[in-house]
Order: C-alpha cells, then structure tokens, then sequence
C-alpha cells in the first residue's frame, strides 16, 4: 500500500510541517487540517481550517478530502494544563477522528502519542503499561485507550509515539537547547554521559512514510516509538551543534550547582511562573537515561536517510535563515 492521497491532521506543527513537505516532494496529494495556519508558507494551498473536536465540521471536511491514509498528529502538548480536562484535543478529538475516518471509508490511520504516557526512564512491559506524571501525559493515555477501544472500524491503525523530535520548524525545549548551545549559555552537568533516544525530524518523517505504506499484518494495531536507532548522548550532540555554530566551547557546571539552580527555579514555578527555564523536573529529565525498543519499526524501515551530523547542519542552516524569536534559555531543558 502507497497512498497517493494523505491527510495529515496537525501538519501546521513542527512534524507535521515536515511531513507534509516530505510527503509532497514524494508525489503523495496531502492535505493539512489545522485550526492554525501553516507554519511553512509554502504549504498554504494544502492547508484546510479544521477543528477536530468540532465532529460535524470534522466529519463533513474529511469526507470531502477522501483521503486513503490519515496521519493524526493534531493536539495539545504543552505541560500547562491544570488537568485531562484541558486537553480535549486529546481525547476529543481522536474519538471525532476514528468516527470520522470509519465513515469517509479512510484504509489507514496512524495516531501519533507522546513517550510522556510513561515517566522518563521508565520501561514499560506491554504497550498498555502506562505510567504518566501529568495531564497532558494523562490525556495521551485516554486517546490511546479510545482507539484501542474502538473495535472494527474499517481501517488498519498504528500508534506512534513520537520520543524526543527536533529539526527545522522545532519549538521548545529542543529550540531553546540550540539558542542555548549557540550563544554559549548551555551548562552541562559535569562528567555526565547519558543516552538517550531521541530522532532528528528528518528521520521521523521518512519512518511515518514507511508505516504508511507498511503491509497490513506487520502494522495492525501494533505500537512504534519514533527515534534515530541509535541514541545520542547529549553532550556529544551539543558539541556537534556548538562547532556548527561556531560558538563558544561548552561549559559543564558541578551537579549540585545545578541542583541550586532547579531549586531556584521550582520556587518560581510554585510562585506561578509560567516559563521556568530551570526546575527539578526537567533537570532530573536531562540526568535520566532514555531508551526505547525501535526494533519493530527498524525492521519494517531498516534504514534512515541522516546521520546526526547532518542533522545537525541541516538545523543550524535552518535556523540561520529563520528570524529568531525571543525564547528563554536555560541551562538544562531537555526533557
């Protein structure tokens, strides 16, 4: 199976960006459902205005686009929210979409999750094994649930949880590492070396297109993590995008001063702070290992098309030629 019509719910965000410009330069007809407007100008002409969690609108768009495959990867994913409740984009609209897709005829879908459906670090024994520590964790859990409960529906479904992406058109934490790294204000933990799986957007892309056109019995209801096959261990990424800026060498800072930062940091976050660029949180995210099984989707796509160094050029030229935007720095915000 190649569908030659694709839908990709969310593609105004950072991968759907990608993989909506991955998809047309293959010769795949996309189109874009966002409520928000293409990040990439160039992709406006694929762009429809679509609120999933609107059923009536959703129902009536996705049976005029007729499309073989839909990638959803529309939905909220900051941290922010106070509770499930306010995700609905999460819950909501997935149910909206599996009624929709079932009703317009769609052969295939993939649903994109979060690896947040577990704490980091932890490793789950089967794919229903979740362990979430927010809401927005929480959220991803439900949609997940939904579409595992939803029976026959007509169409072979995947789910796809995305681990730590970056590349042109990211956001934070993943923006705010490289502005750190450039203008030589990332702090390192000092002799720390920690893996971790994360996936250059490139890759990502490539991977969600072979699943789209994977065979049936290795796809059905089966569950991918997205990441490179090969982890990176951050402070070697971080010299690798030092060097492609030309920035100052990085600096590595003593744990414990680290720890008085994050301290520091979960006071302002109690005090309601928004933007924290620093707390115990995310500093126990940097110093814990991250790893994710990715043999069945290896399998199915044995091979990526860019190396970590590549990848690296390839967002650095990026951002050179994108306006930069204010955005906190932080010592230590990868997540």
């Amino acid at each position: 199976m190649r569908p030659q019509r694709v839908l990709v719910t969310g593609g105004s965000g950072f991968i759907g960006t990608n993989l909506v410009e991955y998809l047309l330069n293959t010769g795949v007809q996309v189109l874009n459902f966002d409520i928000k407007p293409p990040a990439n100008a160039t992709q406006r002409a694929h762009w429809r205005p679509v609120d999933i969690c609107e059923a009536g609108s959703l129902n009536e768009a996705l049976q005029e686009a007729a499309p073989e495959a839909v990638v959803h990867l529309a939905a909220r994913t900051d941290l922010n929210g106070a509770s499930v409740a306010d995700y609905p984009a999460n819950t909501t609209g997935v149910q909206n979409l599996i009624n929709a897709a079932a009703t317009a005829g769609v052969r295939r879908v993939l649903f994109a999750s979060s690896r947040l459906v577990c704490r980091i670090g932890y490793q789950p024994s089967s794919p229903t094994d979740y362990l979430p520590t927010t809401p927005y964790g929480e959220s991803k859990v439900l949609g997940e649930q939904l579409v595992r409960q939803a029976g026959a529906t007509g169409f072979d479904w995947a789910i796809v949880r995305p681990t730590s992406i970056w590349g042109p058109w990211f956001h934070v934490p993943y923006r705010n590492f490289f502005d750190a790294v450039r203008r030589g204000r990332y702090l390192h933990p000092r002799g720390l070396r920690v893996r971790k799986s994360f996936g250059f957007v490139g890759n990502t892309v490539h991977q969600v297109a072979g699943l789209l056109q994977a065979p049936h019995e290795a796809l059905h209801r089966q569950l991918f993590y997205l990441a490179d096959y090969e982890p990176i261990e951050v402070l070697d990424w971080g010299r690798r995008v030092q060097a492609a800026f030309g920035a100052p060498p990085l600096r590595e800072l003593p744990l414990p001063a680290l720890r008085v930062l994050a301290g520091a940091g979960d006071a302002l976050a109690w005090a309601g702070w928004k933007s924290v660029p620093l707390t115990s949180f995310r500093l126990d995210n940097l110093l814990t290992e991250m790893l994710h099984d990715t043999s069945n989707l290896q399998a199915l796509c044995p091979s990526l098309p860019h190396g970590l160094g590549e990848g690296v050029a390839q967002t650095v030229n990026w951002m050179r030629n994108t306006p930069v935007h204010p955005v906190r720095q932080a010592p230590a915000q990868l997540a």
